[in-house]
């Protein structure tokens, strides 16, 4: 087998600090837009945030409309709907205001109004199709209220699939926004539960991105062939170290305060180089594991989230197998793993003499410590849910591709079982 030689790199350009929100009006007319629709949630539009910014969009001279509907943690039938929203103006470009859960519904909007068809088309194989966009998209400016999903630097978006008790992603460059603008004081606002379970997303992306398969040990592709997750590249693995001294330094704090612009301002800046770094090399095992374990939800409603159905946030779901996941991936490459686990936390992870148990020893420490809840028990599975969570994760293989080490049923059932409690 012919191993690559080329990995590729891609971000958008970025706007970065506070009062950055401000300008996006004039970052349209920039681009020679004439009207724009702002897209978010009821939770965000509740904070008035997303009207300041459509009055910024107006004042420029752009027609401006703003859609609340997005649901948090979305899935195809609310795509579905926002996407019909969107179809019923000719819009020039979207304003993403929110959460991944906005960002990504938008990236949906403009790939659905922009080239129509069903959301099962675009949904990358075995779950779906894995259609690629025919042509360009509209502009779309990504303006993030949480550090969390890195979703303003990547060319992914993610779903529920109900019918399937899954979660699914669309992946393609094109859905990569036109623009990042990232305002630290978009997040003020945000409940503690929500800064650690956003935090916890940043996290595993870097962790997930910096201890995944090096892009040369994956067969040579065709340029045409080539997917935005290409594994670990020395670039990707240059902003995932930052973000993890960042992170070292800003995540407790951020939760324990709310009101710490300096801990909020890092870490924004860890989501969106944490998004740098994970939306080209890739994200593996945890993210895999995430996706049924938010899929298949009963009865768990966290704090600081909406009330009205259950759900497992995100950022919840893709860290509580993460300890498990990094102790199985270790032996691919000890050093690296523990080099992590130091930049994060040098205390805890000097403190474990076992080189294989210092970067679950820090995760565990860090979660206990903002409050993530003990395992995937502590969500409302135990060890008859196992089975079905395994074949949810084993449909996941876009992501389970990118895993150092080549990962069966048997591990994953593993994983899970590990995981059941954390500590």
């Amino acid at each position: 087998m012919v191993t690559e030689s080329v990995f590729t790199w891609g971000a958008p350009p970025l706007k970065f600090g506070a009062g950055a929100a401000e300008e996006i009006g004039f970052e349209l007319k920039q681009l020679g837009v004439r009207s724009a629709l702002v897209v978010t949630d009821a939770g965000v539009a509740a904070t008035g945030f997303p009207a300041r910014v459509a009055a910024a969009v107006e004042a420029a001279g752009v027609r401006v409309a703003v859609y609340d509907g997005v649901r948090v943690e979305p899935t195809d039938v609310s795509f579905e709907a926002a996407v019909s929203f969107a179809a019923q103006e000719d819009w020039q470009a979207f304003v993403a205001v929110g959460g991944g859960s906005a960002i990504d519904t938008a990236k949906a909007m403009n790939l659905m109004t922009s080239h129509p068809g069903d959301v099962l088309d675009y949904v990358n194989k075995p779950i779906g199709k894995g259609m690629a966009p025919p042509g360009p998209l509209k502009p779309l400016i990504a303006v993030p209220t949480t550090a969390g999903t890195g979703a303003e630097s990547t060319p992914v978006c993610v779903l529920d699939l109900l019918s399937l008790h899954v979660k699914a992603g669309i992946s393609h460059p094109r859905l990569r926004p036109t623009l990042a603008v990232v305002d630290p004081l978009a997040t003020l606002s945000m409940p503690p539960e929500v800064t650690a379970a956003s935090g916890m997303d940043v996290l595993c992306h870097a962790l997930e991105s910096y201890t995944a398969r090096p892009y040369d040990t994956f067969a040579r592709k065709k340029p045409e062939e080539r997917v935005p997750y290409c594994g670990s590249n020395p670039i990707s693995d240059t902003w995932t170290e930052k973000t993890l001294v960042l992170l070292s330094k800003a995540f407790r704090r951020a939760v324990l305060n709310g009101n710490d612009l300096r801990a909020r301002t890092d870490m924004m800046l860890a989501a969106t180089m944490a998004g740098m770094g994970f939306g080209n090399a890739g994200v593996h095992i945890p993210h895999a594991c995430a996706y049924p374990i938010a899929g298949r939800v009963r009865d768990y409603r966290p704090v600081g989230y909406p009330q009205d159905e259950p759900m497992v946030p995100h950022g919840q779901s893709v860290s509580l197998t993460a300890p498990a996941a990094f102790r199985f991936t270790f032996p691919t490459d000890p050093e690296r793993h523990v080099h992590a686990a130091r930049l994060l936390d040098a205390a805890t992870a000097d403190a474990e003499p076992n080189p294989r148990e210092k970067l679950p020893a820090v995760l565990t420490a860090l979660m206990r410590d903002i409050g993530i809840p003990n395992g995937i028990g502590a969500v409302g599975y135990s060890e008859t849910d196992i089975p079905a969570l395994v074949d949810g994760t084993l449909k996941q293989q876009r992501l389970l591709n990118v895993a150092p080490r080549q990962v069966t049923g048997d591990d994953i059932c593993e994983i899970f079982r590990e995981s059941l409690s954390n500590w």
